[in-house]
């Protein structure tokens, strides 16, 4: 490349090495601008360079500077007056510590020069009817001192906890923003925003500007967020993060929010950053009217993971075209308000709680959830009616008003046993839900033994107890933990619970049963009428292996949301097999075989409770003759 090429290079932006100089590029509509060069060591400021004319191309200034050290030097660029943070920076030098106010002059960058090992990292890749999701916090996920961690609230604590995350059975890691952005406004942005009549010099308190502590703001998209790293070089500790989750098969999903001020045509060469130099599994999109279609047909990200509350299959494939590895994934709250209601008791749910509990988008995977990072944790909806947000400084205004939640009986926290008891169920009840649906389940740190936060559904600015996952939950509330350990197993040992696609309601393979059926206090005749809120629900395990996985058994799984008791059909089974009652909701102890001997064609469901049935062989049962499962027909 000739000199003058090189000089007018424009892309990509930032400051990049390039042969024995450093090629700026900087996009600016101000009368000047320029850069400034500081000594890494000191911060002593060694040089004004204004960008020429000649370096304009549109609205970007691009230059090469000589004879300066890119281990030694960090900048900043300006315009006229005003020193601007380089959001194209892939590093920032100075060290950032959580919570603690910044200026502009903190977030010089610098160039990153160490070589990262790799090694043999592969990403598991895991299709969406494989995946059991996990997202969370960076910060809030160790910062407690119960998480006994060394390097608490970072990316090297969650490394810590690997072993933790493989225990609890969860394939894929959602990372609420963690790339770089400032808890507080910086100084010189505060300051712009304040009325011209504001008098100059006024002392701004850090009272006056509240902590962001989710990060849904503008960021610097392309470095990992320096107070999450527990090291001086949040690069490469982001870097031995996702190497170590994927040494583990581990997946991990970046949460991305972008503003309408950020340019679309940037977005697509922000997420190829991360998977090229990151190696990130995939990217959950959130922000309004992003090119999602065009996103997933980059064929950088072809197959990386990609989540969004739609997308238009249609647009995006062609009518007959189906796509080797559908990483689109639909990521929306049907499913979250839907069962929330059908969970406390609402009439007239059964049909949408059936549609969604099946439904898996054509050509796309479907994120379902209970609770998120946002409203109630899992425990909270159980315990709370109302929101709690008195903490959060804003009179109790801010945060949703609709939950649908219920607190079985009584508002917080509660001594008597018997409310207590129910709010247990209704997690089991829960947990039932999501990992017993057919698309990708996931779940908000800490639901699985019970997390609380005090009743606060929008906790966006709270960086202390209310956030910060308290591990002791998991010895208070180990009936809780056991079971979702339990279930978890019990999703991943059979293969009809998580189909590739969805089932259809026929016996499309002639085996004389559908793929998925539904009955009520008659086998084959559901009732789905406004009041009813009972249901059973048959899974046939041929279906698995017509699917080309290995046969499953059949499952029934019968759910009682009606605060009475409903007798419940159990359909026959193919000959020489009975139904076996596998676990329940209803009771406070769950068996480490995960079964009882109980074989009942008929049952009685308590009232809120689900229970699971299982096909088994009847005693006495030549497994030769007649009593395998390709073998029986629908009576």
């Amino acid at each position: 490349m000739t000199e003058k090429n090189l000089q007018r290079k424009p892309y990509p932006l930032g400051a990049h090495i390039e042969g024995d100089g450093v090629r700026f590029s900087f996009v600016c509509r101000a009368a000047s601008c320029g850069i400034l060069l500081y000594d890494k060591a000191t911060g002593k400021e060694l040089k004004k360079i204004y960008f020429a004319q000649e370096d304009r191309i549109g609205n970007i200034y691009c230059k090469t500077v000589r004879n300066i050290n890119p281990e030694q030097i960090t900048y900043l660029f300006f315009e006229e007056d005003r020193l601007v943070p380089d959001e194209h920076a892939r590093f920032f030098p100075c060290r950032a510590f959580y919570g603690k106010e910044r200026s502009s002059y903190d977030l010089r960058a610098g160039l990153h020069t160490d070589e990262f090992d790799w090694g043999k990292d592969q990403r598991p890749g895991y299709p969406y009817h494989e995946m059991i999701g996990y997202c969370m916090h960076v910060r809030g996920f160790t910062k407690h001192a119960s998480s006994q961690v060394k390097n608490r609230g970072t990316f090297a604590g969650i490394v810590e906890k690997i072993p933790y995350l493989k225990e609890i059975g969860v394939t894929t890691i959602e990372l609420q923003p963690a790339y770089e952005f400032t808890e507080y406004p910086t100084r010189e942005e505060w300051e712009r925003r304040l009325p011209a009549s504001a008098s100059p010099g006024v002392p701004i308190g850090l009272h006056e500007r509240k902590l962001n502590y989710w990060g849904y703001k503008r960021g610097y998209y392309y470095v990992p967020k320096g107070g999450y790293a527990a090291s001086d070089d949040p690069v490469a500790e982001f870097k031995h993060l996702v190497k170590a989750l994927h040494e583990n098969g581990l997946e991990l999903v970046m949460q991305f929010y972008f503003p309408d001020s950020v340019k679309r045509s940037e977005i697509p060469e922000i997420l190829r950053f991360w998977v090229i130099e990151y190696h990130v599994d995939g990217f959950h999109l959130m922000g309004e009217n992003l090119s999602v279609e065009l996103l997933a047909s980059d064929d950088v990200l072809a197959d990386t993971k990609l989540w969004y509350y739609h997308f238009d299959t249609e647009v995006l494939y062609g009518r007959n075209e189906f796509p080797r590895y559908p990483h689109a994934a639909e990521y929306n709250d049907a499913w979250y308000y839907c069962m929330r209601s059908f969970l406390k008791g609402d009439g007239n749910m059964l049909g949408n709680v059936l549609y969604q509990m099946r439904h898996i988008p054509e050509k796309a995977g479907r994120i379902h959830y209970m609770s998120n990072y946002f409203g109630f944790t899992l425990a909270d909806m159980v315990s709370y009616e109302y929101k709690h947000n008195e903490a959060n400084g804003e009179e109790n205004q801010d945060g949703s008003d609709y939950n649908c939640s219920w607190n079985c009986g009584e508002e917080g926290p509660t001594r008597r046993q018997k409310v207590r008891q129910l709010r247990e169920k209704q997690m089991k009840n829960a947990m039932c839900m999501i990992l017993l649906s057919q698309s990708a389940p996931l779940i908000f740190m800490g639901d699985e033994f019970g997390n609380s936060q005090k009743g606060n559904n929008n906790p966006y600015c709270q960086n202390n107890s209310i956030t910060w996952l308290d591990w002791g939950g998991i010895e208070k509330n180990a009936r809780i933990f056991s079971f979702w350990k339990m279930l978890v197993k019990f999703r991943k040992s059979h293969p009809v619970l998580r189909p590739e696609r969805e089932m259809r309601l026929m016996d499309y393979i002639a085996c004389g049963y559908p793929d998925l059926s539904y009955h009520g206090q008659s086998a084959w005749r559901p009732q789905l009428e406004g009041n009813c809120r009972h249901i059973g629900i048959m899974f046939c395990g041929k279906y698995a292996k017509a699917a080309h996985i290995q046969a499953d058994d059949f499952l029934y799984l019968a759910m009682n949301m009606h605060w009475e008791s409903h007798a419940m059909a159990l359909p026959r089974l193919p000959k020489g097999m009975k139904w076996k009652k596998v676990f329940t909701t209803a009771g406070h102890e769950v068996k480490e075989n995960g079964a009882d001997s109980n074989m009942e064609y008929v049952r009685n469901v308590p009232p809120r409770s689900i229970v699971m049935y299982i096909s088994a062989l009847e005693q006495g049962t030549d497994l030769e003759q007649g009593t395998d499962l390709e073998q029986g027909a629908k009576a």
